[in-house]
C-alpha cells in the first residue's frame, strides 16, 4: 500500500499546484471527482457560461482549505478532471456554427429547424458521454460533481446517479424552475432541465428553492405537479419579514427531502451581487450564508447527498474574477458537506 496522496503536504502554504484548490491528489487518490462541462449551446441571454469551470478553477487556487465545523476537510481529495476534447469540440462548433443560421446568407437567414435539430442532436451525445464518466467513478465510490456551462450541463450526472439508486429527490437552487418543455425548441435546454429530470421514474420528488422568475406553464406544473414543492424567493421573503427564522424555514424544506438527496445548484439562485456575470441574473436571491446554512443542514440532518452540480458561472461583461471567487468556496463547501453527508470526512 503507497503513502497516502497528502504525505508532506503542507495545506497552510500557498498553492505551488495548478490542481484544484491546489491540492496535490489525482484522479485515483481524490474521493471527489469533478467534471467541468463547459456548455452553452442553449443559452438565449447572457453567455460565456463554458468560462464556468476556468473561472471556478482559477479561483480555487486562493481558497483557503480549513473548515471550522469539519476535521480536515482537505484530507477528502478533490480532483477536477481535464476538459474532454470531444466536450470543447461540440461547444466550440455549435457556437461557430450558430452565427451561420443568425447572419443573412444569400439572400437570408437558414432554415432555423436545421439549428434547432443540430443542437438537439449534440446535446443527446453530451448528455451520453458525461454519463458513461460518471457511471465509472459512481461504481468505484466516489463523490461525483459537475460544473458548467449551462444548467443543462448536469443531466448527464443525473441520468447516472438514476442508474445507480432507485431512488432519490432532487433539491434546486435556482432562480428559475427551469420546467419548461422544449425551451425555444431545445429538448436539452437550460430552461428544460428540471423537466427533464422529472421524466425519470427515479427521481421522486424535485423541492426548489429561491425561485423567483418562471413563467405561466412552470406556476402550473408546479400547482398540479404533486412531486413538486416550491419555495419561491417571494415567499420565503415574507416568510423572513414576518419574523420567522430561516432555520425554521430550512427545518422545513429539509423535512421535504427524501434518504437521498442531489443538489442542483445554478448560480442564479444566489443574489446577483455575488453572481453578476451569470448567464440570467434576477434581483433577489439567496446570500452565500443561507445557502450554505441549507446545504450543511441537510447533511447533517442524516440523509445522504449523493452527488451535486455547480452551474451558469460566468464572466459577464468583465473578467469574471468575482464570479470564479464565489463558485470556487461554494464548490469546496459544496463537495465537502457531500462528502460529510456520506462520511467520507466527518464533522467536529
Amino acid at each position: 500500500m503507497g503513502k497516502p496522496w497528502y504525505e508532506g503536504f503542507d495545506p497552510n502554504e500557498p498553492d505551488a499546484s495548478q490542481n484544484l484548490f491546489g491540492l496535490p491528489c489525482d484522479e485515483k487518490s481524490a474521493q471527489a471527482i469533478i467534471i467541468p462541462v463547459p456548455w452553452e449551446a442553449t443559452e438565449s441571454y447572457g453567455a460565456a457560461t463554458s468560462f464556468g469551470p476556468g473561472l471556478i478553477s482559477r479561483a480555487s487556487r486562493q481558497v483557503d482549505l480549513y473548515q471550522d465545523d469539519i476535521f480536515m476537510a482537505w484530507k477528502l481529495g478533490i480532483y477536477l478532471l481535464p476538459v474532454e476534447h470531444k466536450i470543447n469540440t461540440l461547444n466550440s462548433s455549435l457556437l461557430a456554427k450558430r452565427s451561420q443560421f443568425t447572419s443573412e446568407q444569400g439572400g437570408g437567414k437558414r432554415d432555423w429547424s436545421e439549428w434547432i435539430m443540430e443542437v438537439n442532436s449534440s446535446s443527446k451525445v453530451l448528455n451520453d458521454f458525461i454519463e458513461e464518466k460518471c457511471l465509472a467513478f459512481l461504481k468505484q465510490d466516489k463523490l461525483v460533481g459537475i460544473i458548467g456551462g449551462e444548467h443543462s450541463s448536469s443531466f448527464g450526472l443525473i441520468t447516472a446517479l438514476a442508474k445507480h439508486h432507485e431512488t432519490f429527490a432532487i433539491l434546486q437552487i435556482d432562480a428559475h424552475a427551469d420546467l419548461r418543455e422544449a425551451y425555444e425548441g431545445y429538448t436539452h435546454s437550460y430552461a428544460s432541465i428540471m423537466f427533464n429530470a422529472l421524466n425519470l421514474p427515479q427521481i421522486k420528488q424535485l423541492v426548489q428553492v429561491g425561485v423567483r422568475d418562471y413563467c405561466d406553464v412552470e406556476a402550473e406544473r408546479i400547482e398540479e405537479d404533486e412531486r413538486i414543492t416550491t419555495f419561491t424567493y417571494r415567499t420565503i421573503a415574507d416568510k423572513l419579514f414576518a419574523g420567522e427564522t430561516w432555520k425554521s424555514i430550512v427545518d422545513e424544506i429539509v423535512n421535504q427531502l427524501p434518504e437521498k438527496v442531489y443538489i442542483s445548484f445554478d448560480i442564479d439562485g444566489l443574489d446577483p451581487t455575488l453572481c453578476p456575470g451569470t448567464g440570467a441574473p434576477v434581483p433577489g436571491g439567496l446570500t452565500f450564508d443561507q445557502a450554505d446554512y441549507l446545504i450543511k443542514s441537510i447533511a447533517t440532518s442524516g440523509k445522504k447527498i449523493i452527488g451535486f452540480d455547480l452551474c451558469e458561472v460566468g464572466p459577464g461583461t468583465g473578467e469574471g474574477e468575482w464570479d470564479g471567487n464565489v463558485g470556487a468556496h461554494m464548490l469546496y463547501r459544496l463537495t465537502n458537506l457531500a462528502a460529510a453527508s456520506q462520511d467520507k470526512i466527518f464533522f467536529n
